[in-house]
């Protein structure tokens, strides 16, 4: 007696594991987030030196590497999720470029902790604290972020028009012939699709890649050790908090269409 396997068994599988991987990264957030908080006001005091919040910066970086290599591996099985992960809310979803944040957007966020962007002030935008060390950022550092974000952005229009590329392909051949039948039914399209979603990974993982390469660049050869733990715990607040405006949003839109039935 042959038995076969469940197709949607292992998908469920797959996406089981997903969500414990992105619920397991989301616990580290916090963590990490409680360990910056700790260094940057043990600094404050004299009590933590340029090696330690060194060693804090690489351990996270480090995080964030491993986290990345899952993907990529996890990606190869099936990488649509990744473009609109169920773990995220729908204003998490609607800011992700190529399934994650824009590189440049990091550079983004250094010019507006450092005060140069007049339209954001860090202290009205997290919970009204006072950041130090980053608004002291050096010309020479601030010709660094300058360089470094025209590069990201050259680099992103290139990924853009890849992924770009790929969705008019969706409808191009040989997908397009699979919804063609004489019986008016859908054609088998998996090796086509198949083909599609490894093209789609690959794009994900250049782009994590530069996500990675942009964020090494700031926090270890641009910032001070200090203005680096600053930076990431401003990013880790950033998005913990759109989590949570995502969260509270979708239990708003909740209660008015309960209210909109009624």
């Amino acid at each position: 007696m042959t038995t076969t396997s469940n197709p949607s068994t292992g998908a469920t599988s797959d996406r089981t594991e997903e969500e414990s991987m992105q619920c397991a990264w989301k616990d580290l957030q916090y963590e990490e987030l409680a360990e910056l908080q700790y260094a940057a006001a043990q600094a404050k005091k004299g009590e933590n030196d340029d090696h330690q919040l060194t060693q804090l910066i690489q351990k996270i970086i480090q995080h964030y590497q491993d986290y990345t290599n899952n993907r990529t591996r996890r990606a190869q099985i099936d990488v649509s999720p990744f473009f609109a992960p169920v773990s995220c809310t729908p204003l998490v979803n609607s800011v992700l470029w190529i399934a994650g944040c824009r590189p440049s957007s990091f550079l983004r966020f250094a010019y507006v902790l450092c005060g140069m962007d007049i339209d954001s002030h860090l202290a009205d935008f997290l919970q009204g604290k006072k950041v130090g060390d980053l608004g002291e950022l050096t010309s020479k550092q601030m010709n660094m972020i300058d360089a470094l974000q025209a590069k990201t952005i050259k680099q992103e229009k290139i990924l853009s028009s890849k992924l770009a590329s790929l969705q008019e392909d969706i409808v191009d051949q040989p997908i397009a012939s699979k919804i063609i039948n004489e019986m008016g039914e859908c054609g088998n399209a998996d090796e086509a699709l198949d083909e599609h979603g490894r093209h789609m990974a690959g794009i994900m993982e250049e782009a994590d890649e530069l996500r990675m390469e942009t964020l090494k660049e700031i926090v270890l050869n641009i910032l001070k050790p200090i203005q680096a733990v600053e930076y990431l715990e401003a990013a880790k607040r950033m998005r913990l908090c759109f989590g949570k405006w995502g969260e509270k949003r979708d239990q708003q839109h909740a209660n008015k269409l309960e209210l909109s039935v009624d």
